[in-house]
């Protein structure tokens, strides 16, 4: 299964989009996965349901962060920057609202989360950005 399958199926079980891209990269982070779950959990729905850059994002950015975490700051954001721009030019943009309304879902950033069902899943794009920024961000480690 690769990291961008596995994205997806944490997104599936619940874990908000920054959670489930950062937790297919757990082994690589340093970190236990109960702590990449704590950290990104308030990452999601775009910074805790603001709908402002995407979670998944997010989630990769912190990835990068902690991978190449002995790079210059310079070297960090042109990576950060990479990811977000091959993400948008995949995906049409990197803001959250701006995904959910393409994909015709109404943004709303109270803070209670919708509950999870197949209607759910159906509607949103989310699993799939997931997927998308994990597999853009496992491509930039192999390239690195």
């Amino acid at each position: 299964m690769t990291r961008a399958e596995k994205a997806k199926e944490y997104f599936k079980q619940g874990y908000n989009c920054a959670q489930s891209v950062m937790l297919a990269f757990a082994d690589r982070l340093g970190l236990p996965e109960e702590r990449v779950a704590a950290l990104a959990k308030p990452m999601g729905a775009g910074l805790g349901r603001l709908r402002e850059m995407c979670g998944a994002v997010s989630g990769g950015a912190m990835c990068l962060g902690l991978i190449y975490s002995d790079v210059e700051r310079r070297e960090m954001y042109t990576l950060v920057q990479d990811f977000a721009k091959r993400f948008q030019a995949e995906n049409g943009s990197y803001n959250c609202g701006e995904l959910l309304t393409g994909a015709g879902v109404r943004p709303e950033n109270l803070p209670t989360p919708e509950e999870r069902t197949e209607a759910y899943y159906r509607k949103r794009p989310c699993a799939d950005l997931v997927y998308s920024a994990a597999r853009i961000l496992e491509e930039m480690t192999e390239e690195n």
